[in-house]
């Protein structure tokens, strides 16, 4: 599914907010996508849940061998059902000995919602996908530790304090990391990661230790301090 809007050249990250897939092109306005094997109730609820971050939401389901659609209904009937909610399905067929093959059945029609609410969800779930440097999540998952914007952020302050011996202040920090909210950051201490050591300094626990080695994965794509250090000079100047 992922492959098949980067082919129409949309950037596609997963588990953003709750939504299985994300895809962004341009300005336009996101695409969600909730992924399940088969056509349910539970997908109809998630899709309906969604549109109120985004009136281009899809189901995705996969198109079994048989080609039948499930509880013996026909493909045309789920489509009906899906435009009269607004929602786009897709399905997506395996093979064995060829790629799979994704078909969109309906794409999403206007629905009649609470716009002025939506946009504030639109807005969030934009700056939520644009926030993260990269794609380390595996739609469709639970119960897993999701990589998002925020965990990003921590993830960045962490390593900064680590690499500055493993106790510096909020300011160091905030300069170091370029964001803005490190000192409310590492204060809330939501992951447990950081300790107050004296007024506006910070140390770095056990636990954040260990989260610089459980995400090395996602630090190999941010930026560390020195480099963001040097961006901020070079901008002043």
């Amino acid at each position: 599914m992922k492959r098949f809007f980067e082919r129409l050249g949309y950037e596609v990250k997963a588990e953003v907010m709750n939504c299985d897939l994300v895809a962004m092109r341009g300005e336009e306005a996101p695409v969600l996508v909730e992924l399940k094997k088969t056509f349910n109730l539970p997908l109809v609820i998630q899709g309906i849940e969604r549109l109120q971050r985004s009136d281009r939401v899809y189901l995705a389901v996969e198109r079994p061998a048989t080609g039948k659609a499930p509880y013996g209904l026909g493909w045309g009937e789920l489509v009906r059902l899906c435009r009269r909610l607004g929602l786009g399905l897709l399905t997506v067929r395996f093979y064995k000995t060829k790629a799979p093959a994704v078909e969109a059945l309906c794409d999403p029609e206007p629905f009649s919602h609470a716009h002025s609410r939506r946009a504030v969800k639109t807005v969030r779930l934009v700056r939520e996908f644009k926030e993260r440097s990269g794609d380390y999540n595996v739609g469709g998952s639970t119960k897993v530790k999701l990589v998002t914007s925020y965990r990003e952020k921590a993830l960045a302050c962490a390593r900064c304090l680590h690499e500055l011996g493993g106790r510096a202040s909020t300011r160091e920090v905030r300069r170091l990391t370029g964001y803005e909210k490190a000192a409310t950051l590492m204060r809330i201490n939501y992951y447990r990661w950081f300790e107050h050591v004296d007024k506006g300094h910070y140390a770095l626990t056990p636990i954040g230790q260990e989260a610089l080695s459980t995400y090395a994965h996602v630090l190999e794509g941010l930026p560390r301090a020195s480099q963001v250090a040097v961006a901020a000079e070079n901008d002043l100047l």
